[in-house]
This record gives C-alpha cells, sequence and structure tokens, in this order.
C-alpha cells in the first residue's frame, strides 16, 4: 500500500509542475487533495493494511499531503504572478489619454421653469411661502369663499381622506389666509409654490397631480394696475422682451374681479399655428384682486387694505415653452425625455 502512494505521490509532483494555468491547477487540486482526491482517499484504506503498519502509512499520508499542499501553494503564487504579468503587458494603460467624463444629470423641465419663476419674481421683491400638501376644508375651501355646497366647489375634484374634512390641496390658493396670517399687520409680497392633486381622468393635457404657483400681494392702495403691471413685467422676462400680453374677464371665487391672462404666441409671432389653435394667443395664468370676505380671513380690513393674487401651473407653462404635447412626459421618469433638458 505505502508503493501504491509513494506512486500516486510522484504521479502527482509529475503533473503539478505541467500545470501551468488557474483553472489547471483549480483541476489538480481537486483531482489530489480535495474531498474526493486520490490522497484524500488513502486515508480510508487503514482498515486494509496490518496494524503493525498503520502508524507508518499515517504518518506518510500526512507528510504526503503536506508536501503536495506546499508545492501546490508555490505553484499557484507562480502561475498567478505570470498570468498578472501577461495581463499587464497585453491591457496596457496608456496614463496620457483623456479620462471619461462621467455623464452628469440635469435639472428636471418642471424645476427649471420654477426657477426661472422663482428668480423673476424674487427681483420684485416677493418671498417664496410654503404650506402644506395636506390641509383642511376650511382652508382648502371655506376660507377662500367657497363655503359648504358652493357650486364652485364642483371646478375641483378632490382627494379626501378618511377624515372628510382633511383633503390633499386642489390648489396652491389653500396656503393664501395661512400667510396672510402669519405676515398680518404687514403688508405681504410673496409666492407660494407646491404640489396640487386633483381626481382627475389622466391624459395628454390633465393629471392627478401637478405643481402651481401662486402669488399673492397684500397692502395699502393696491390696485389692478399693479396686477397687470407686475405680471406683464412676469411675462416679458419668462418669454422674451417682445411678448404680448392682453387679460380677459373670468371668473374665480377668491378673486373679484378676476382675469385669464395671455401672452402672444412665441411660435408664429401671434400670426395663428397650430400651437395657439390659430388664435395667436396662449394662456398662461389666471389672476384677479382678492376678494374682500378672503382679505378678512386673513385678518386684513378690506376697506384699508386690497390685494392681487394669480396662480400658474409650472408644467403648462414647460408645455409651452419647450413644445411639449403630452403632460404625462413629467411624471414618466422617461430618460430620452428628461435627457433633452
Amino acid at each position: 500500500m505505502i508503493e501504491t502512494l509513494e506512486s500516486m505521490y510522484q504521479e502527482a509532483k509529475d503533473r503539478l509542475d505541467a500545470a501551468d494555468s488557474t483553472e489547471a491547477l483549480e483541476d489538480w487540486f481537486r483531482a489530489h487533495l480535495g474531498r474526493k482526491g486520490e490522497i484524500q482517499l488513502m486515508s480510508r484504506k487503514m482498515g486494509e493494511i496490518e496494524p503493525a503498519d498503520r502508524p507508518l502509512f499515517g504518518r506518510r499520508v500526512n507528510e504526503v499531503k503536506q508536501s503536495l499542499q506546499g508545492a501546490f501553494d508555490l505553484r499557484s503564487a507562480d502561475v498567478k504572478q505570470r498570468e498578472m504579468n501577461a495581463s499587464i503587458a497585453r491591457d496596457a494603460l496608456d496614463v496620457t489619454l483623456p479620462g471619461r467624463r462621467p455623464q452628469r444629470g440635469g435639472l428636471h423641465p418642471s424645476t427649471r421653469v420654477m426657477r426661472d419663476i422663482y428668480r423673476i419674481f424674487g427681483d420684485m421683491g416677493f418671498q417664496i411661502y410654503r404650506s402644506s400638501d395636506v390641509v383642511t376644508d376650511q382652508e382648502n375651501f371655506e376660507w377662500l369663499n367657497m363655503p359648504p355646497e358652493h357650486p364652485a366647489r364642483d371646478m375641483q375634484d378632490t382627494f379626501y381622506t378618511t377624515d372628510e374634512n382633511v383633503l390633499l390641496r386642489t390648489h396652491t390658493s389653500a396656503g393664501q389666509v395661512l400667510a396672510m396670517r402669519e405676515y398680518h399687520p404687514e403688508p405681504i409680497r410673496v409666492i407660494l409654490p407646491g404640489m396640487c392633486y386633483r381626481n382627475e381622468q389622466i391624459t395628454a393635457r390633465s393629471e392627478i397631480q401637478f405643481h402651481q404657483i401662486e402669488g399673492l400681494a397684500v397692502g395699502h392702495h393696491i390696485t389692478f394696475a399693479d396686477l397687470k403691471g407686475t405680471l406683464t413685467e412676469f411675462a416679458k422676462r419668462l418669454f422674451g422682451e417682445n411678448r404680448q400680453t392682453r387679460f380677459r374677464a373670468s371668473y374665480f371665487p377668491f378673486t373679484e374681479p378676476s382675469a385669464e391672462m395671455d401672452v402672444s404666441c412665441f411660435q408664429c409671432d401671434a400670426k395663428g399655428c397650430r400651437l395657439c389653435k390659430y388664435t395667436g394667443w396662449l394662456e398662461i395664468l389666471g389672476c384677479g384682486m382678492v376678494h374682500p370676505v378672503v382679505l378678512e380671513y386673513g385678518g386684513y380690513d378690506p376697506n384699508e387694505y386690497s390685494g392681487f393674487a394669480f396662480g400658474m401651473g409650472p408644467e403648462r407653462i414647460a408645455m409651452l415653452k419647450y413644445g411639449i404635447d403630452d403632460i404625462r412626459y413629467f411624471w414618466s421618469s422617461d430618460l430620452r425625455f428628461l435627457e433633452q433638458f
């Protein structure tokens, strides 16, 4: 049995010397020193040897294992070093080559337009005022001159919580009275940006969530002329110095009088095209003078104070400015769309 062991030992050494790759070394180890390798299996033949020869055989098996393990470790280190040297020589790195620029992200088109709006109104002295997305029925409707059963509530399909008095705001106008009460009795000029939510069918023109920016100015002797001047300057700053504006009478329960503001179409220069539906004008926001009831809820005496308010959708403005024909693109997270900005 010892003669067989010695023969296996010599054959294993010869095969180890011939192994010239990591894969060949792994195969060699499994064949000779692995759990089912021939040297490992020799330990299980102890019962076939005479009792007097067993100690000598056991010592020799251990010596063979240790010798082959040591030779394997040295051979592995040598082969790995040669393979690494060959890889370095084959895949040489030219450190003088310019590096690859990492791909950088960009601002979402909604964020881009909102920051432009922040900057323009900031130059006019308006501050940003943020209010909660979750509001009470009182904040969203009653304080804005829409008491229970008022027909104007039907204009906004609303997401209510389990508590019927708590809902997701349908417009950023819900923060108007909160801002007034915080700044009262000082005059205020604020814009209120944020997300709004309405239970509407999702189409190319409507979504269940959208950004809105509300504007509010309250003080002494504020007139509709101040509103027109402020918004006309805003339109020129955002769309270009040559943009014309017009105001059309409209209705909002929290302003009186109320108006819709249009700008001349920048795609056809007001001549009429598909974008402006061949009218030459594009609607961008609603506005009006703050209703006396709203002023009273905010703590201001409508006999001494007046103010104006306006509201716009940044996504709608982005659609007009960049020629986007489907509002669903803003929420699809499609990189093919976002990488254009």
